[in-house]
């Protein structure tokens, strides 16, 4: 779930699945102005992930950014992930976002 995300896309509607084999990382997302979202990227070190993303918005827009992003655990043992991120085409700017595990 989207609990920061002031200059992007994803809201606390949009939907995160990730998978990890090895320090391959793969997802897939969507909900609130993202139609369909897909991720790509890799684990850096044991805390650290990099990512390149693509998703197609309610409005008809492609997007495309890259992020670098630090995994952590909450007090109540849930996933964190806290991004630098920023937009590869479009205007190219950029932010911070921070997700929190929902399952």
């Amino acid at each position: 779930m989207t609990t920061e995300n002031k200059s992007g896309l994803s809201s606390d509607e949009t939907i995160f699945h990730y998978s990890q084999s090895g320090n391959t990382i793969t997802g897939k997302y969507k909900g609130g102005s993202i139609l369909e979202g897909m991720i790509i990227g890799k684990q850096t070190q044991d805390s650290k992930i990099e990512l390149l993303y693509q998703c197609l918005t309610t409005a008809g827009e492609l997007k495309a950014g890259e992020s670098k992003g630090l995994i952590s655990e909450t007090e109540n043992g849930k996933l964190k992930l806290e991004f630098d991120w920023n937009w590869l085409n479009g205007n190219l700017s950029g932010g911070k976002s921070e997700y929190i595990e929902i399952k």
